[in-house]
């Protein structure tokens, strides 16, 4: 393990102004390198996107949803809309508390809208069980405001304020069946003139029932004296885009279909923003379900013809465009280096990685991190009536960022009692994990998978070897055993994954093949660390992961 002070961190923590290195991915770079890009421009789950620029068109910032996870409100910023980093979350923790301090997944941050408006950029998203909420900040990379309840109700989602030129602002919102026993409507109503409050009811400006139904994540805009909105429908995996005018906010409103998949691969293709480039250029950012891979997104140009956007590639000039998979890039004046979000954590610095997420609020019992170039994740007792891991919330996790990838890690398990166990998971609504396990005074390595651990299902696990202590401590004061591990988890295209184990980090040991992945609650599948004991009073065992490097 590293456990000096590194000097290069030191050296950080004095001139924290020094810049990182640009992380490129070896799993997937949709920069090309010769002006083009390859779609997905984020191959990774960043569901509902919604991007804006800053006011010289010159800095774009995106989010996504996030839904039980925390931090949330990623927030991702590109000079190119090809090539992305995050650079932090507008949502440290769920509101309320009591709710969110367990995984309750599926819930939480549904579809955001992120707009500049008066110097300070806005979010808005639903809560499709209390409303609509709102945080602004004037830096998207600094500190956001506290959430503030915008509009109180149940069943609002999707929502996305327009100011307009009087200074008026409106909202428009789809609507979750699930929680208010309709959907495939778009309504609007006016808020006050900072965004804050509904000072109108709501209109039904769109009703997608039948021809166009399920049409839900609205965003609002004006372009030469119309109103717009642009709006997905036909369903998650299967729909197409329409764009919808009208002289007012409140309609009557035409509406057309200007993309759909058409011969391509791409299915959906669903909701996302569009965004204009200080050159003038239009684009268009979606999502496309890839299943347990998640919502992926691409890049997509604009052109308008006949005074309706077509999105993509129009070869039939039908006026609906087809999406693209490798297109010329953004043309943004000036060249920009290759940046993807980062994957491979090295644990380096005091402070988490952006990359990674927790399935909870989180709490300072989870993990921490150290200085001395290690995190420490701590192993947290499970109900007495566990039946899986769908109810622990202090799993470290991250987004799968390719259709295969491999991921190794270096730790060391550090066990107290009996029965503590510790490793590395894929996890969604069915989950595989390799896990090193305290039984008596040795570890036992297994494999855990569970199928439908949302339905409450119990786990399988099967014993792969036994393995001798690599420490323990030699004061009798809550002493642990140790167990220095190298696991790895390989992800094969058709969403297959297996895992391998080594104690010396050069032979490794395949341990299953071809287990499934599965997405989760509204997210797609995520891999990282688990840490978990059985009830009781035992003092915690921890998982000190020293790195993780993704790869091809």
């Amino acid at each position: 393990m590293k456990h000096t002070f590194p000097l290069a961190l030191s050296l950080l923590l004095l001139h924290p102004a020094v810049s990182v290195a640009q992380y490129r991915s070896e799993a997937w770079c949709p920069d090309n390198g010769d002006g083009t890009y390859t779609n997905p421009v984020l191959n990774a789950d960043y569901s509902d996107p919604d991007v804006c620029a800053n006011p010289a068109g010159t800095d774009f910032y995106l989010t996504a949803s996030s839904f039980n996870c925390t931090p949330g409100l990623p927030i991702l910023h590109s000079r190119d809309l090809v090539n992305w980093e995050i650079v932090g979350h507008a949502l440290p923790k769920l509101t309320p508390d009591y709710v969110f301090r367990k995984a309750a997944h599926g819930k939480g941050v549904w579809a955001p809208c992120i707009r500049h408006h008066d110097g300070m950029y806005y979010i808005y998203w639903g809560d499709p069980d209390r409303g609509i909420y709102m945080v602004k900040a004037a830096d998207p990379a600094g500190k956001w405001s506290e959430p503030h309840l915008v509009v109180k109700g149940k069943g609002m989602i999707d929502p996305t304020p327009l100011w307009d030129d009087d200074g008026r602002c409106y909202l428009a919102n789809a609507w979750a069946g699930s929680r208010i026993g309709f959907k495939s409507i778009l309504s609007v109503r006016e808020l006050s003139a900072d965004g804050t409050t509904a000072i109108s009811n709501p209109v039904i400006v769109f009703d997608g029932n039948n021809a166009n139904r399920t049409v839900e994540g609205p965003k609002f805009y004006k372009r030469d004296g119309y109103y717009w909105i642009l709006a997905p429908a036909g369903g998650v995996p299967t729909g197409w885009q329409l764009a919808m005018r009208a002289k007012s906010p409140y309609g009557p409103y035409e509406c057309k279909t200007v993309m759909a998949q058409g011969s391509t691969n791409v299915n959906g293709p669903h909701q996302g923003g569009l965004v204009t480039t200080a050159q003038g250029e239009e684009w268009f950012l979606h999502f496309q379900d890839k299943g347990p891979y998640g919502r992926v997104v691409h890049l997509q140009p604009v052109n308008w013809v006949d005074g309706w956007p077509v999105i993509g590639i129009d070869s039939d000039k039908d006026l609906c465009g087809e999406p693209v998979a490798t297109f010329r890039k953004p043309k943004v004046g000036a060249s920009i280096a290759i940046q993807n979000p980062a994957e491979s954590d090295e644990f380096n610095a005091p402070e988490l990685g952006l990359q990674w997420q927790w399935p909870a609020n989180y709490d300072d019992s989870f993990g921490q991190p150290t200085p001395y170039g290690f995190f420490r994740l701590y192993t947290r007792k499970l109900s007495p009536k566990f039946t899986n891991l769908w109810e622990a919330p202090n799993m470290l996790l991250q987004k799968t960022p390719a259709d295969a990838f491999t991921a190794t890690a270096k730790v060391r398990f550090a066990a107290k009692r009996e029965g503590q166990y510790a490793g590395l998971i894929m996890m969604g609504m069915d989950y595989s994990a390799l896990v090193v396990k305290r039984v008596g005074e040795k570890f036992r390595l297994q494999l855990i998978t569970c199928t439908k651990a949302d339905k409450g299902n119990a786990e399988t696990v099967s014993d792969i070897a036994e393995l001798e202590p690599s420490a323990a401590d030699p004061i009798d004061y809550e002493p642990a055993i140790y167990s220095d591990l190298y696991l790895r988890l390989k992800v094969e295209k058709g969403a297959r994954l297996s895992f391998a184990y080594s104690t010396d980090g050069k032979k490794f040991h395949s341990v299953g093949a071809g287990l499934p992945m599965r997405e989760g609650k509204w997210i797609g599948a995520k891999f990282g660390f688990l840490a978990e004991e059985p009830a009781g009073k035992s003092p915690s065992g921890f998982l000190d992961i020293d790195w993780i490097r993704v790869t091809k």
